[in-house]
């Protein structure tokens, strides 16, 4: 039967059920999304999806809910709010609906769930703290969509459905995103393993465009490179490379002579024709030509072995 009804509870929301509904409209565009407690809408039928309300989970009877008691655990015994049973069920068809290639499906679906919806799933269920995110907590995306809520003498009696829609736009944009991204990585790892290959035991990664690599050089171990040159545009940058996703301690630093430095300036101290930037920060330097780039990088290396 067609789903006509995707519904969830009313009044105020939150991170889970919203993110819920990105997933769902999107499978069911014709679907009206339903925001009640009544009885005759949270109860089963073939026509509806219910989530975050309900009192049940049973995927069999389309109802995903997880604020009874059992409540519904993961396999490694963490909690699952609406957001993951919706996920676990429905995840890999939004996939296929945001056109992720069939071969990259298992592992985006797998890698998006723990990166993306199991902190979901434990902020919602009180199993972590928002705090952990120190003083970034009102930044996260829970704090940032809970922002988007009526403020409390707003008398209108659609406040929190208006609210509620506002929100499903904004984390749509931030699902998809995400979506975009991760098919993307998985789409530039090939051309990175390639260009790993091509590169042998040099110490210089030469990328035919700017690219996500990182994850591409901690599968190959390929712990040899220092720098990596990109061409932008018309010109060349030479970039470091960060020793974890959770630092900006690089495996080397551009030389400390280059730092801030700019055109003529930057020229003179590199000694490199073509050199036109260095961030004082030493992780991206910039030339206008590969020849000019590469010398760059070569002299970084030296320094950067001495």
């Amino acid at each position: 039967m067609t789903i006509t009804h995707l519904v969830t509870h009313s009044g105020g929301f939150h991170a889970d059920e919203v993110l819920s509904s990105v997933v769902l409209t999107r499978l069911f565009p014709h679907a009206q999304v339903r925001r009640s407690r009544d009885r005759q809408w949270i109860s089963p039928a073939a026509d509806k999806i219910i989530y975050d309300v309900g009192g049940d989970y049973s995927a069999e009877a389309q109802i995903f809910d997880h604020h009874q008691r059992p409540n519904p655990l993961r396999e490694d015994g963490q909690p699952y709010s609406s957001f993951g049973l919706i996920w676990a069920h429905y995840g890999r068809d939004y996939l296929t609906a945001m056109e992720v290639p069939t071969e990259d499906v298992e592992a985006i679906h797998a890698t998006f769930d723990a990166k993306f919806v199991l902190p979901i799933d434990l902020l919602d269920n009180g199993a972590m703290e928002p705090s952990v995110a120190g003083p970034l907590s009102i930044l996260t995306l829970p704090s940032l969509l809970g922002s988007l809520k009526p403020v409390f003498d707003d008398t209108s009696p659609t406040a929190d459905d208006d609210a509620f829609f506002v929100a499903l736009g904004v984390a749509r944009g931030f699902v998809e995103a995400m979506v975009r991204n991760l098919a993307a990585k998985a789409r530039a790892q090939s051309l990175v393993m390639e260009a790993i290959a091509k590169a042998g035991t040099s110490p210089i990664l030469e990328l035919p465009m700017g690219m996500p690599h990182r994850s591409a050089l901690d599968k190959a171990e390929a712990d040899h490179f220092l720098f990596v040159v990109i061409p932008r545009g018309d010109d060349w940058t030479l970039n470091g490379i960060k020793l974890s996703n959770d630092t900006f301690d690089q495996r080397a630093d551009l030389p400390a002579a280059w730092a801030g430095l700019n055109g003529a300036d930057l020229e003179a101290a590199s000694g490199v024709k073509g050199a036109k930037f260095c961030h004082n920060a030493r992780f991206i330097a910039v030339a206008n030509s590969r020849e000019a780039i590469m010398e760059m990088a070569n002299l970084a290396v030296a320094e950067a072995l001495s």
